[in-house]
């Protein structure tokens, strides 16, 4: 279906532009601006908008919010390292 092609195109721009802001933030020695609650927040968002599209069968959507997912994982991961790294204990 062409729609889907559109949808895969518009999840292929946003995983990319995820995947280069987790770059530029891995090579950043300050992660002061990331946010714990927004990791948490995103995860849940992500979570349940994945099974929502599983539940709707709609593969677009399933594949583009498993990404953010995982994208907001990994964010969240090289922020605890460098917070850790850096010796400031806990994430706020």
């Amino acid at each position: 279906m062409q729609s889907d092609w559109i949808g895969w195109m518009s999840s292929a721009v946003l995983i990319a532009t995820l995947v280069r802001q987790i770059v530029k933030q891995a090579r950043s020695p300050d992660q002061e601006g990331v946010s714990s609650w927004l990791f948490i927040g995103q995860c849940a968002a992500s979570l349940g908008f994945v099974v929502y599209s599983v539940l709707l069968d709609n593969w677009v959507f399933v594949v583009t919010n498993s990404c953010l997912l995982a994208t907001a994982v990994v964010g969240q991961m090289l922020a605890w390292r460098s917070r850790r790294f850096r010796g400031e204990g806990k994430a706020s």
